[in-house]
């Protein structure tokens, strides 16, 4: 089964620079003012690297169906 990526939009305080997207190695993720960040799907290699980062756990590698 493939991972996928997913924002947990209630545990991502959405007030300050998100700290994970700086971990990414390639790009996937990016932010809008201090909203929760955004995956690009099409560049997301579901690494998991973001998510171990995230201190809030808001960032989730999930297996998809």
């Amino acid at each position: 089964m493939a991972k996928k990526l997913i924002i947990i939009q209630e545990k991502c305080p959405q007030n300050h620079r998100c700290p994970a997207i700086n971990v990414c190695p390639v790009g996937a993720l990016s932010q809008n003012g201090f909203n929760a960040p955004q995956i690009d799907y099409e560049k997301c290699i579901a690494c998991g690297k973001c998510s171990n980062f995230c201190p809030k756990k808001a960032l989730n590698l999930n297996t998809g169906i």
